[in-house]
């Protein structure tokens, strides 16, 4: 079984040596800091293209600029085919030989590579053995995972501990199950693959759509799980996730939202604050309605409809996208994503 973690590049090359000791020691405390603090990831001017037969090039993202904290839940929301799954694979440095990126991401405001175990990411597909028990699969993956120095109590004492984490402690002994055997539920699927993640207590988690395929209760379950992640184990986790249409119990769990529309950012900032910006542009949320139902509805290019008298989805995600860039909020991004990278850089 493979365990699906994000290597961005191999943890064994070594660092030049450090000519002073007090130096080293100084390093040494801000590594172990930064190892508290979490990871900061940031992205400015993310471009994305593909392939396009004869007519060259299409894009999929068209600049986008924005920053994930540690210890905060950013969601990443739009109609279907919006890039969703695109801002989070160029993120997480997932995307095909084929497709072509411009732009800066920076991890702790330094362009680097994350050694193996850092950073850990979710697909939408269930990659497991239907045969196997839950506490079978995660032990397996316990074995294929940690080195071969760590006792085996030991591994099984932290795959039972993540099986607890995620509310799974009851379903150990239920198998996988698939479309030729009964198993466990969708919902507990997802958690079982969020469990293969974060074995090795990441402190990066990219999703890709946790709640694909789940009703509302079992999405709410799932998000809460991830969501408990975000302070566990002593460690503030930066936690990005690609989710389509939550309800309004999940969005509020969300700290930070991006909300796109053909690639292109309609809103990034606070998610309690999305209807402040939707309402000054002329397109409030009317009340006891699910925001990210209203939300999607405006900015859904796909049918031509009118959002409201005479002016149609398309002319309001144009008036939205506009008014975003000339906004607050664009501006907030930027002093934000400028002060992590002076804060960090100068430690």
């Amino acid at each position: 079984m493979n365990a699906l973690l994000t290597n961005y590049g191999s943890s064994n090359s070594s660092p030049a040596p450090l000519i002073m000791q007090s130096k080293q020691e100084f390093v040494a405390t801000v590594e172990e800091e930064r190892k508290e603090e979490g990871m900061f990831l940031t992205w400015e001017d993310l471009q994305v293209t593909v392939p396009n037969g004869r007519k060259g090039r299409k894009p999929i993202l068209k600049g986008l600029t924005g920053y994930a904290q540690p210890g905060k839940l950013l969601a990443i929301m739009g109609p279907s085919g919006c890039g969703k799954s695109t801002l989070l694979d160029a993120l997480a440095g997932r995307l095909g030989s084929n497709i072509k990126q411009t732009g800066k991401i920076l991890i702790n405001g330094l362009k680097q590579e994350l050694a193996y175990g850092t950073s850990g990411y979710v697909t939408q597909d269930d990659a497991m053995l239907s045969c196997l028990t839950a506490g079978e699969t995660l032990y397996y993956s316990a074995e294929l995972q940690f080195p071969k120095s760590m006792s085996i109590t030991e591994k099984k004492e932290r795959a039972d501990a993540t099986l607890r984490e995620m509310g799974l402690q009851d379903a150990i002994n239920t198998r996988v199950g698939g479309w030729s055997c009964k198993g466990l539920s969708g919902g507990q699927k997802r958690r079982l693959s969020i469990c293969i993640e974060i074995l090795t207590h990441p402190r990066l988690l990219f999703l890709d759509e946790p709640t694909s395929g789940l009703d509302s209760a079992a999405s709410f379950h799932v998000m809460t799980g991830i969501a408990s992640l975000i302070l566990k184990d002593g460690i503030q986790r930066t936690i990005v996730a690609s989710i389509h249409q939550p309800s309004s119990q999940v969005f509020q769990l969300f700290h930070h939202l991006c909300l796109l529309s053909s690639g292109e950012t309609v809103y990034f900032g606070p998610a309690s604050h999305a209807n402040q910006f939707f309402s000054s542009n002329g397109f409030p949320c009317p009340p006891l309605y699910n925001p990210s139902d209203h939300y999607l509805r405006i900015i859904n290019k796909d049918f031509d409809q009118d959002v409201d008298e005479g002016i149609t989805t398309e002319e309001a995600t144009n008036i939205l996208v506009s008014s975003y860039k000339s906004s607050e909020y664009r501006n907030h991004v930027q002093n934000e994503i400028a002060k992590i990278t002076v804060n960090l850089i100068d430690l």
